[in-house]
């Protein structure tokens, strides 16, 4: 269930499913209803495992430094179905949701999933405010996702790793070909360091569709705080998103705003990219919403990796208390593995998710030998700390938004 987006399709009757059903012919059909929001838009596609977000809030900040009107697409919500749907960082309001799921009813939309009607209202939302460009996340995947129905400037595969294997499949391989859907016939791709495998399916698939490849540490190169390519080298990035991982998706950001830049002729302004990246921010990803208290939305081994590197950077002496919620499909014993290396103290929780695993299973699964359930997490958030103790809370992004609206109502 998407939160917040119960009350529009009340409203207008609007029947769709929350069940995930990979395919495009049901969103071919709405979008054909709704006269093809999406062919009148220019677009940056984002795949991948982890870093899409953060991808994505660089190359906004980017495009809006440099005068353009961004539209912005992503999943899950911070707060709610609102904030999934963004131009130049402000959410879509209820009045502006509320017209456009009005269309979709006299369009005579029915039949799909809850993201697919969404996706539906993104791009008709985007047509009518007049975007320059919008930035659109996939929901998972990329072949059959309800997103593939575009035509993108440019495409980005931010990372690969195993994730959604009982949709995806269960190798790097086959998770590859759907992530390679997204690359359009000459239209250039930007892949960041990717498994041997992936990379071969990667090369193939960019082959076969004529679209020019863009390979990090073969194009375009990220050193530190210095960025480079074969039309601009900027040194001294100050970057507020903390962790190796976060050089790694800025690079990707930069490298697709200059063929962006370049394609339009667009001068680029490097003091305006400097200030872009240093500005660039995502809620849940090594956010820290009180002092000593940090959210982080990692939810599967990749992610959960880049962050205990993270933390082993940022707090090499700090004592590390993690709070968790996880869904049940995800590989929860590897998380929790990579979690104990850096912390012996583990309080688990309960969330609203259908998909959600009990805290009481959480906590059976841990090897943790300081463990522990709580059911007021948001007061043992706002808790005195100790100076020396950092509490982080991870494991879902689903977690983050039901724990964020319980901390902003105290």
């Amino acid at each position: 269930m998407i939160i917040g987006f119960e009350q529009y399709k009340e409203k207008w009757q609007l029947s769709s499913d929350s069940a995930i059903k990979p395919g495009l012919e049901a969103m071919q059909g709405a979008l054909a209803k709704l006269g093809n929001p999406e062919q009148g838009t220019r677009f940056i596609h984002v795949a991948g495992t982890n870093g899409k977000g953060s991808t994505i809030a660089f190359l906004e900040r980017m495009l809006m430094a440099h005068g353009l009107k961004v539209g912005k697409f992503m999943s899950p919500c911070v707060l709610d179905v609102h904030d999934q749907i963004q131009i130049n960082g402000q959410n879509i309001s209820g009045q502006q949701m509320d017209a456009v799921c009005g269309q979709m009813k006299e369009a005579g939309i029915h039949e799909c999933t809850d993201f697919e009607l969404l996706t539906c209202a993104a791009f008709l939302y985007f047509r009518q405010q007049q975007v320059d460009i919008a930035l659109i996340e996939t929901g998972m995947g990329g072949l059959l996702d309800s997103t593939n129905v575009l035509t993108p400037l440019v495409s980005i595969i931010s990372s690969i790793a195993l994730e959604h294997t009982n949709f995806l499949g269960n190798t790097i391989e086959e998770i590859t070909r759907h992530k390679a859907g997204i690359i359009k016939r000459q239209v250039p791709v930007v892949i960041g360091e990717l498994p041997a495998d992936a990379r071969r399916i990667i090369e193939e698939t960019a082959a076969n569709q004529q679209a020019e490849l863009w390979i990090l540490g073969r194009d375009f190169f990220i050193a530190d705080t210095s960025f480079s390519n074969n039309q601009l080298e900027l040194a001294g990035l100050q970057r507020k998103m903390s962790g190796p991982h976060q050089a790694h998706n800025m690079a990707l950001a930069l490298q697709a705003f200059c063929l962006v830049a370049e394609k339009y002729e667009m001068p680029i302004q490097e003091s305006q990219l400097q200030e872009s990246v240093a500005q660039a921010e995502l809620a849940g990803r090594f956010e820290e919403v009180r002092p000593h208290v940090y959210m982080d939305g990692a939810h599967n081994p990749a992610s959960i990796e880049k962050l205990v590197e993270t933390i082993k950077q940022q707090f090499p002496r700090k004592n590390i208390e993690f709070v968790v919620g996880m869904l049940a499909d995800k590989d929860v014993d590897t998380v929790l593995r990579s979690l104990e290396t850096v912390s012996t103290t583990f309080t688990f929780i309960d969330f609203h998710n259908e998909r959600a695993m009990r805290a009481i299973d959480l906590l059976k699964k841990s090897q943790a030998p300081d463990r522990r359930i709580a059911h007021d997490i948001a007061g043992y958030l706002e808790a005195p700390k100790e100076e020396h103790t950092i509490k982080i809370v991870t494991g879902s992004l689903y977690l983050l938004a039901s724990l964020r609206e319980q901390l902003m109502k105290k």
